[in-house]
């Protein structure tokens, strides 16, 4: 049997991407495996968001070619049309497919020959995934595309113009993940909060989910501003669904998301943070600092007013130019990188307080926490430190002398440190 390794980049749609394809391997042919060092085959599942995403893909397929000289290399996802062509014309690998091919993985991996095949932007999986290797909780792929038009943004480009699975193709397979002790289902996709039609939409598939045996908690990728509509906001207080949603702005000045061509303004997303701040809601968003024409006065008045929101997380990301987008091509001058990284840390500072604000507040309202503990994180003695995250999405750890992977528990009389909860034990 011929053994196979997969490296997976970028976000949960990549995971269960990857998943896909470890579904469609024939287990007559060909083998799994968590180790570089003993694969046939390296399939590397890219993500090209950003420059240093290709160059973290880029490194790692160079640092496979040169430590494992015995695999043959196959590249796939978001990067097919930059990263993978440059890497097959190179001769670095052996194949590359678009994500339209990833269900055709047996084919591709038994045919010997270079070939590289491009993406079906129209394509939607057929596959079941039904576990998820080296997880606890399931990652369920809803729709897939964007057809939102954001200036700095490559992923329309690579992953097409949003649409939707059938409800019931996503219904099997939560029913069968959740016959196999998945209790916490994550949805994900491009833009999920696009899914759905005339009949269906967003919070009537969460709360048809929510109704299948076996679903303990569900939680949301991504979504934008636009699109938690009134029948999202009704369920707000629904045990199912966890107490953290992440809801996208990118900036929190009104001309810089007129040049980032945004749909959303500041002040109705604040009119929303507020309502789900109300609702007991951990709230996280992705701010871009440092897009071109980010004046001294634009980003004053961006922090200023990002104080207003009632954040508790925020990935932040420094602009990185993008051929293809029309950031791009503005005429705008680049900003330093150093004022970059200034601003950065303002950010991450002012948001870094807020979310200590919002801990302190769980506390004091002596709130149990609901956990997922997911792996054990280190070895001490006799005891393990685990790991999982409570329903405001904050990571909680405690310390054990059983096994807490996939185990989920109510935790009181706990403190937090730097980043994450602790607890001593489930005392």
């Amino acid at each position: 049997m011929k053994r196979v390794f997969f490296k997976t980049f970028g976000c949960r749609t990549n995971i269960f991407d990857t998943e896909v394809m470890i579904k469609n391997l024939d287990n007559s042919e060909f083998m799994h495996v968590e180790n570089p060092e003993i694969a046939d085959f390296i399939v590397v599942n890219s993500c090209t968001v950003t420059n240093s995403a290709d160059s973290n893909v880029r490194q790692y397929v160079n640092r496979a070619k040169r430590d494992f000289p015995h695999a043959e290399i196959i590249f796939t996802g978001c990067g097919i049309a930059g990263e993978g062509l440059k890497l097959f014309d190179s001769g670095i690998v052996k194949m590359a497919f678009g994500h339209s091919e990833k269900e055709n993985i047996k084919t591709i991996l038994l045919n010997n020959e270079r070939k590289y095949i491009i993406n079906d932007l129209n394509h939607l999986d057929k596959t079941i995934v039904d576990n998820f290797s080296s997880r606890s909780r399931a990652f369920i792929k809803i729709q897939e595309g964007c057809n939102f038009k954001c200036s700095y943004c490559i992923i329309p480009s690579v992953r097409g113009n949003a649409r939707s699975y059938k409800k019931e193709h996503i219904l099997e397979q939560v029913r069968k993940l959740a016959g196999n002790g998945f209790g916490e289902i994550v949805l994900t996709g491009t833009n999920i909060g696009s899914y759905g039609d005339s009949r269906n939409s967003l919070a009537m598939l969460i709360r048809e989910i929510s109704q299948i045996r076996g679903v303990r908690r569900i939680r949301l990728g991504s979504v934008e501003p636009s699109q938690i509509t009134a029948d999202f906001i009704e369920m707000l207080d629904e045990k199912f669904l966890g107490k953290y949603l992440h809801v996208a702005i990118q900036y929190s000045n009104d001309q810089m998301l007129k040049i980032m061509n945004r749909r959303n303004r500041v002040e109705s997303d604040l009119k929303l943070f507020d309502k789900l701040y109300s609702h007991g809601f951990a709230i996280g968003t992705d701010f871009i600092v440092g897009h071109v024409g980010e004046t001294d006065e634009i980003f004053n008045d961006a922090l200023k007013k990002l104080n207003d929101y009632p954040l508790t997380h925020i990935h932040l990301f420094k602009y990185s130019r993008r051929d293809g987008t029309a950031s791009a091509n503005m005429n705008f001058k680049e900003i330093h990188p150093d004022l970059v990284r200034e601003r950065f840390d303002l950010i991450d500072d002012l948001i870094k307080v807020k979310s200590e604000k919002f801990r302190d507040e769980v506390i004091n309202k002596k709130t149990v926490l609901n956990v997922l503990f997911e792996k054990e994180i280190e070895k001490i003695d006799e005891f393990a430190i685990y790991e999982g995250y409570d329903q405001y999405f904050f990571p909680v750890k405690i310390k054990s002398k059983e096994s807490l992977e996939g185990y989920w528990a109510e935790i009181n009389d706990y403190n937090w440190k730097n980043d994450y909860n602790w607890k001593n034990d489930l005392s």
